[in-house]
């Protein structure tokens, strides 16, 4: 794996990508921050509630090479990225296309869901581990509940990417009862930073995201987590390049 950072592994590979564009971050300790996002296009899990399905369930896009991204991101100006998807760890070229940012000086962030480990360029790692809220209906879709199930927890992967890289933590938060998975999520991590925690409503409009918040926000408070809402749907609204 290594060795995908060489000029010739860089020349042929590629990524299945499914939108760049520039906006501004929306979570996380980086909300605000304007930033070029490049959104992967394959998942190895099968969230209901994935906002990006055209990403994920049924994803769409075109290969890119690392030359032909690199440039893109250039195009588009500033000075940080973000790699998103789908999930962009169990791409391969993911490798390659880190280190090739990290050459030309960009700060660099990856969405991932925790479940894979590659070794990549990057300056914050934004793990937001999958709890069973976020388990599709096993009466409508039982071979992918069974296989998001047995993917969606990856404990040696994620005390990879928490050993390795600076992180935060990010969980989707969709009812009160979650919380209690939470906690004991993270009896099972006590070398996780909780300062570095985040609780995030689900929801992609903005009356659900406020009435989670009415809830959610002072649990926080009262544990030291971060509450973290999605400021991009109170921004822009739901849907692409957003």
């Amino acid at each position: 794996m290594e060795g995908l950072g060489g000029t010739g592994e860089r020349q042929s590979a590629k990524l299945p990508v499914a939108e760049v564009f520039r906006s501004l971050q929306g979570e996380g300790f980086l909300t605000g921050t304007e930033s070029v996002f490049i959104r992967v296009a394959g998942c190895n899990l099968r969230c209901w509630f994935c906002d990006t399905r055209y990403a994920s369930w049924e994803p769409e896009g075109k290969p890119w090479s690392i030359d032909e991204l690199a440039e893109e991101v250039s195009r588009l100006g500033g000075h940080h990225v973000v790699l998103t998807g789908g999930e962009p760890m169990i791409f391969s070229a993911v490798v390659p296309l880190t280190i090739a940012l990290r050459e030309r000086g960009y700060h660099i962030t990856i969405e991932t869901a925790g479940t894979r480990f590659l070794p990549v360029a990057c300056d914050l790692m934004s793990i937001s581990p999958k709890l069973s809220n976020s388990t599709p209906p096993k009466e409508l879709f039982p071979e992918l509940a069974a296989r998001h199930e047995s993917r969606r927890y990856v404990p040696g992967a994620i005390r990879q990417l928490i050993r390795r890289y600076r992180y935060q933590i990010k969980f989707v938060i969709d009812k009160p009862a979650d919380l209690d998975e939470v906690e004991e999520y993270l009896r099972q991590f006590p070398e996780i930073d909780r300062g570095r925690v985040m609780l995030m409503p689900q929801g992609i409009d903005i009356a659900t995201l406020h009435a989670k918040a009415e809830w959610l926000e002072p649990y926080c408070r009262q544990r030291g987590y971060h509450f973290c809402p999605r400021r991009h749907i109170e921004w822009f609204g739901p849907g692409r390049g957003k």
